[in-house]
């Protein structure tokens, strides 16, 4: 149910619906497509007819109906945004998708080559609660919802240092892990490293999720294609098999080096527990191996997600006093980023800049990643949905004959400044009256 709208917008926008242009300003809040936390700018527009030197058209601020030029966040987090995360999990639904099975540039012949979905986890630092539904170690029956779940048992003995460190170093160990497979599927092809780019490539696409204990792990599509990359088969020895056999024994060999702290040096390895999937065709529904869609939709909808889900919080922190102070950041949450915050003033320790990503409990990459040759880029679904748009307001303009200026032959001169963010009561009330899903929905899915 809608919550009443406060008077004060009321009043603004009855004041607009006698005196202003209500639709307009309706119409530029719902361009929004739902977002809760539009940047606001202001500045100006001209353009600038390049031959003549005629300004062809000119916008400010002022002529806005809002006053301010308003533009969607594209926050990838739920938590900040829902509207354009939903958003950015189906541009990534569409990228991972085109990897399997084609689409957007992907030839179908793709869904042909050898590939998995694997998952790799963190190593343990202590006992935790687990086995929701189940008897856990502590003896306890855990409901699927217990706060407790992927706490430690012993929290004084629970190593918080080697788990922020592992969220640390998690980035620089996916990277050696990529080196160990192709190293593993050269010396099972009798190749050298080098002859193998001649013949095989390595293609993948990855997310990041928290686990409850607050550890960073990886879902991957890890596929084999020939040495052009997608549109390129691999060789016939290159098999599902052969790739299966490889990660297992690559992440089983992978590690990546870390700090000496206290004399004790840190070495940082997948933990044992690993899952290997073969994935089959798009609408395969057996136990064992998985369909393409059930697999780009996993990782889609863990692209939108963030530390959050391990009880901390989805922003950066400034003060751990104060920032942490009256927030709803779990106990064991708070202890990882305090931890964080303690090894970010050693000097040893300051490219990892755990200060700045305490709130990740010191993860500092990209959720989502993938190698170059997978599929389209998110960069490229983004302008495909631009050009799309572009098109249709240029079709809106010329049949309400004020036809927009042909880009080729026009010079656009702007200037916009920050100032600020978020909506205010009235256009809240606006953006409410307007179906946020249908926009998040229908809008990225008409540039298909």
């Amino acid at each position: 149910m809608t919550p009443a709208a406060p008077t004060a917008a009321i009043r603004q926008l009855a004041f607009l619906a006698r005196h202003g242009d209500l639709s307009a300003y309706a119409h530029q809040i719902q361009r929004l497509g739902g977002c809760e936390r539009p940047i606001r700018m202001e500045g100006h527009r001209l353009d600038v007819h390049a031959a003549t030197g005629e300004i062809v058209r000119e916008i400010t601020d002022r002529d806005l109906p809002a006053g301010q030029l308003l533009i969607r966040c594209n926050n990838r987090r739920a938590t900040r945004c829902a509207s354009c995360a939903e958003v950015y999990r189906k541009d990534t639904f569409h990228l991972v998708t085109a990897g399997l099975s084609g689409g957007k540039g992907i030839g179908p012949a793709v869904a042909q080559h050898p590939r998995v979905f694997a998952t790799f986890t963190a190593p343990s630092f202590g006992p935790v609660h687990n086995r929701p539904g189940g008897r856990c170690r502590c003896g306890r029956l855990h409901p699927d919802d217990d706060p407790a779940l992927g706490t430690p048992l012993d929290p004084d003995r629970y190593d918080y240092r080697a788990a922020v460190l592992w969220n640390a170093h998690a980035g620089k160990l996916w990277g050696r892990f990529t080196t160990y497979l192709r190293q593993h599927l050269a010396s099972r092809a009798g190749l050298s490293r080098s002859a193998l780019r001649h013949c095989l490539k390595v293609s993948y696409a990855k997310v990041a999720e928290y686990q409850r204990r607050g550890a960073v792990h990886f879902h991957a599509v890890i596929r084999l294609d020939g040495p052009d990359g997608a549109e390129d088969a691999p060789p016939a020895w290159a098999t599902t098999e052969l790739l299966t056999d490889a990660i297992r024994w690559a992440a089983r060999e992978a590690e990546a080096p870390g700090p000496v702290l206290d004399s004790r040096a840190y070495t940082f390895r997948f933990g044992d527990q690993f899952d290997i999937r073969p994935i089959r065709s798009a609408d395969f529904a057996g136990r064992s191996e998985l369909s393409s869609r059930a697999v780009a939709a996993y990782i889609a909808k863990y692209a939108t997600k963030g530390a959050e889900t391990a009880g901390t919080l989805d922003c950066p922190i400034r003060n751990p006093i104060t920032d942490l102070i009256g927030s709803d950041v779990t106990d064991h949450a708070r202890r990882l980023i305090l931890t964080c915050w303690r090894l970010g003033a050693l000097p040893e320790l300051e490219d990892l800049r755990l200060r700045k990503w305490a709130h990740m409990l010191g993860f500092r990459g990209h959720f989502s990643t993938k190698s170059r040759a997978y599929s389209v880029t998110l960069g490229a679904l983004r302008q495909e949905r631009a050009d799309h748009n572009e098109a249709l307001a240029r079709e809106r303009a010329t049949k309400a004959s004020y036809p927009l200026p042909d880009p080729d032959t026009v010079l656009v001169l702007s200037h916009w400044r920050f100032a600020g963010t978020g909506l205010t009561d009235a256009e809240a009330v606006l953006a409410s009256s307007h179906s946020a899903s249908h926009n998040a929905e229908g809008e990225p899915d008409r540039a298909r």
